[in-house]
């Protein structure tokens, strides 16, 4: 099974994922961009480039989910692993759909859906972290031109768009509470996930 966290920057979403590794031993952990190899770096390269070219930077990120994919998830899933992702292709869906939204691209959310339909492997579930835009952005300490709140604000709707069209996959959490109270919703719907499946 694929579980990926999801949300803003600022949303927690990565202490939640640093916590839950005592809590599922056995699941593999990974993340997106990978920290692991130089299609991850690439991508960190341009994250923090404020002149990063943002189709060339889509295809960054294309690359190393394509990575990411052969690489890690896929062996892992074919091994019976529970695989748990700190951000998958939802973030590039939200973030790159938002940074292309000036661009000539008609739609850009959907043309970068349609690339990774050809390859990718849909999350079974995905925890979505639920927080304001300007609050994320005060967290996240709007170090990149990713974490500015009118481009959150962005970044958001495009989540909310994602979760209407697939509401069984998503399950949303305040992550506006104090941390311990997120995390343990986290944990709860973790569990419950993973009991059904």
């Amino acid at each position: 099974m694929l579980v990926t966290l999801e949300g803003l920057d600022g949303s927690g979403k990565t202490t939640v994922w640093e916590a839950l590794h005592d809590v599922y031993p056995d699941a593999v952990f990974t993340r997106e961009p990978t920290d692991d190899s130089w299609y991850g770096d690439a991508v960190n390269r341009a994250i923090g480039d404020d002149d990063a070219d943002p189709l060339a930077t889509l295809f960054l990120f294309t690359a190393d989910h394509a990575d990411h994919l052969s690489r890690v998830v896929r062996p892992a899933l074919a091994d019976g692993d529970v695989v748990i992702s700190d951000r998958y292709s939802d973030s590039r869906y939200a973030y790159q759909g938002a940074s292309l939204r000036d661009s000539d691209i008609k739609r850009p959310m959907e043309y970068i859906m349609g690339i990774h339909a050809a390859f990718t492997r849909t999350p079974d579930k995905t925890i979505y972290l639920d927080v304001d835009p300007e609050t994320a952005a005060a967290r996240s300490g709007k170090t990149n031109k990713f974490e500015q709140a009118a481009y959150l604000a962005d970044v958001r709707a495009n989540y909310e768009r994602l979760i209407e069209a697939e509401p069984e996959r998503f399950v949303r959490v305040d992550a506006t509470q104090p941390p311990e109270d997120v995390l343990d919703e986290v944990e709860r719907a973790l569990e419950s996930i993973l009991d059904d499946a």
